[in-house]
């Protein structure tokens, strides 16, 4: 699994296309609300994913891995909410804290895991 963090608008998508070989066809992107479709290549805005969890009373991260089935193969994006402002509002500090636990835990089973700044990569596994 390839895992591409980073803010937003900051060039994750591109990063996949022009580096893992993936068309816009092949990418599914997460709503905020609706279930996700993982049966892609690549899955983008999984932050969305978190937000619906969330909204819905799952724990992102365990509903991910039981649905999620052969994520190994996956390209995974998301963008990094965790920087700037604690929001003020309950749901949005749940959303920001839970899509941060599921980070975590894709990290850990990611080959590879990437970081996007200005449109250009660093490599953080």
């Amino acid at each position: 699994m390839e895992l591409i963090i980073g803010g937003a608008f900051q060039g994750k998508t591109d990063y996949a296309k022009e580096n893992l070989s993936v068309s816009d066809s092949e990418i599914y992107i997460c709503e905020k609300d609706r279930e996700p479709d993982f049966s892609g290549k690549c899955i983008s805005h999984l932050e969305r994913f978190s937000f619906w969890c969330v909204e819905h009373g799952f724990e992102p991260a365990d509903y991910f891995f039981e649905h999620a089935t052969k994520i190994e193969d996956k390209i995974i994006i998301s963008d990094d909410i965790s920087c700037g402002v604690v929001p003020v509002d309950k749901m949005e500090r749940a959303w920001r804290e839970a899509n941060g636990r599921l980070l975590i835990r894709l990290s850990k089973k990611a080959e590879h895991v990437t970081r996007i700044f200005c449109g250009l990569s660093q490599r953080l596994k």
